[in-house]
């Protein structure tokens, strides 16, 4: 491929990626747009400068929750090839675009790698990969402890099915972090089929993280988890004050789960956020629309701006660079 074909069609690939993530994110506002109606009208019987107040702040830890993303891929990188925040800042909001329309948000992996050196992409997205699971440990871990806490709170049940989910629950839980700290069992697993095995140099970095590199990842993604929680929280407690703090925080860790434990895409995500809060927060309240109207309005502030916003870092992407 001569280079003048080589960059009419990186040309190419960077716009369908804008069009495709703009095609997805103008008909998942189309299709939700009731949602953010109501949420709308929710706010308008409330004062405007609480109102203000809150939004804001729910802003602002938007941004500190990426910022807290990005200085988790920096550290991941740290045994690859050394990246600025800045280069951290322009993977992760990149990744951010191509998530919003991939299975699993698989892209967001492509989009990240893509700012490493050519030679180092693929070892990035085993890297990566380290980051994702110890952000589902906290999910499956936090969201299995919520739901015990739920069960005993809301659910009838006999005493032994109780003690049987509560046992179940907590090897569940401590399974996930006994896998985590010991990711190299995993590598020791993709290493011994034979298939696999050649490739061993991609995923042997998994195996690179010590101890404490995976600690310090674990405090990137309890950071996270516990940001993005309290947003929901205050805009929950913002629409419908009278519903508990504990029980807010327990219930939006149970559909986080529900919602991690499902295959989708990420812009599929609001209505399975949706039929689950509803469902648990049914318990609550009757308010189940000012509780469908919250989740919604944080999965706009939470997903499509950044992905707006990691629309402009397409353009600096190098698909075929071949320098270290």
């Amino acid at each position: 491929m001569t280079a003048v074909a080589k960059k009419l069609f990186s040309y190419l690939l960077k716009a369908t990626i804008l069009v495709l993530a703009f095609t997805f994110i103008y008909h998942q506002y189309i299709t939700k747009g009731n949602n953010l109606k109501e949420f709308q009208k929710a706010i308008d019987r409330l004062s405007h400068h609480q109102v203000s107040i809150v939004m804001s702040v729910v802003v602002l830890l938007m941004l500190a929750n990426w910022l807290v993303e990005c200085l988790k891929w920096q550290h991941l990188t740290q045994k690859l090839a050394p990246i600025s925040l800045w280069e951290a800042i322009e993977g992760v909001f990149c990744g951010l675009t191509w998530a919003i329309f991939t299975p699993n948000r698989i892209g967001e992996y492509g989009g990240r790698v893509m700012f490493l050196p050519p030679r180092k992409r693929i070892h990035g997205v085993f890297a990566m990969a380290v980051g994702s699971f110890g952000q589902n440990v906290i999910t499956n871990v936090l969201g299995a402890a919520a739901l015990i806490w739920f069960c005993f709170t809301f659910l009838h049940l006999n005493a032994w099915v109780l003690a049987g989910i509560s046992v179940f629950g907590i090897i569940y839980m401590a399974l996930f972090i006994v896998l985590y700290f010991n990711i190299k069992w995993l590598v020791r697993l993709l290493n011994s089929i034979s298939f696999l095995r050649k490739f061993h140099r991609f995923f042997d970095i998994m195996g690179t993280y010590k101890f404490t590199d995976l600690v310090n990842i674990m405090c990137f993604c309890l950071t996270r988890f516990f940001i993005f929680s309290f947003q929901y929280y205050l805009v929950i407690h913002l629409l419908v004050p009278n519903i508990p703090f504990v029980d807010v925080i327990l219930m939006v860790f149970i559909v986080f789960y529900i919602q991690s434990a499902l295959p989708s895409l990420d812009l599929l995500d609001v209505p399975v956020r949706a039929t689950a809060s509803a469902t648990l927060f049914a318990y609550v309240t009757d308010q189940q629309i000012a509780i469908i109207a919250a989740f919604t309005s944080i999965w706009l502030i939470n997903l499509i701006i950044p992905a707006i916003l990691g629309s402009v870092f397409i353009f600096k992407l190098k698909f075929f660079d071949r320098n270290l």
